[in-house]
């Protein structure tokens, strides 16, 4: 099954209203100044997006799905339990820590209280999925019989949650302050061996 073609002007639409709602926020990011960083007409612009909450909708979605594609693409050898949580471990901290998502996060949190919607969008299309992903992974792992993990959908959520820890809430709140490469793969070694040796109970 071949998947739908992209509209080209749709895509630039939606590019282009990113730039502006990730520079200049949700309210100051007028349909006339997204029609021109697209580029295209105010009609086109309309003839595809009714109102600017649809689009900054269609933009959470669109990126959603672009950023989490990154794990998504992660290839899981049945054989290879640890190599697999590295690779998934190392898509997630480096889409959590990217600049994009940064800032569509902090974009969704600002927007939220007037679009609750939208935070239930990105939930759902973000971190639930790649939350669905990894417990479905654990469900696997229980199911070949050598392994035995208690609460797949804690596991999971456990797992993200250490990879975020308290550095992603002060990358938040600094438009700077990024982990080094370094930083990273220590952070991730440190997960994977907690998850080997705590988490992950092979049957004997």
């Amino acid at each position: 099954m071949t998947s739908e073609p992209i509209d080209p002007k749709r895509q630039a639409i939606l590019d282009g209203a990113t730039r502006m709602f990730l520079a200049h926020g949700y309210r100051n990011a007028s349909m006339e100044k997204i029609a021109q960083a697209a580029p295209v007409s105010k009609a086109t612009l309309y003839n595809h997006f009714d109102s600017k909450s649809a689009l900054l909708s269609a933009v959470i979605s669109d990126r959603c799905r672009s950023l989490l594609q990154t794990m998504t693409q992660v290839t899981i050898e049945p054989d290879d339990v640890e190599n697999n949580l590295t690779q998934i471990a190392t898509s997630a901290v480096d889409l959590i820590f990217s600049e994009d998502a940064l800032a569509i996060y902090r974009l969704v949190v600002a927007e939220s209280p007037d679009f609750p919607e939208l935070g239930q969008l990105f939930y759902q299309s973000g971190p639930q999925a790649g939350l669905t992903q990894l417990e479905n992974y654990f469900r696997r792992l229980n199911a070949t019989g050598d392994f035995s993990i208690i609460d797949p959908v804690f596991a999971a959520d456990a797992f993200f949650s250490m990879l975020k820890g308290d550095l992603h809430l002060r990358c938040l709140l600094s438009k700077t302050l990024r982990p080094s490469a370094d930083e990273k793969k220590r952070l991730i070694s440190q997960v994977i061996a907690f998850y080997m040796r705590g988490i992950l109970h092979a049957k004997p």
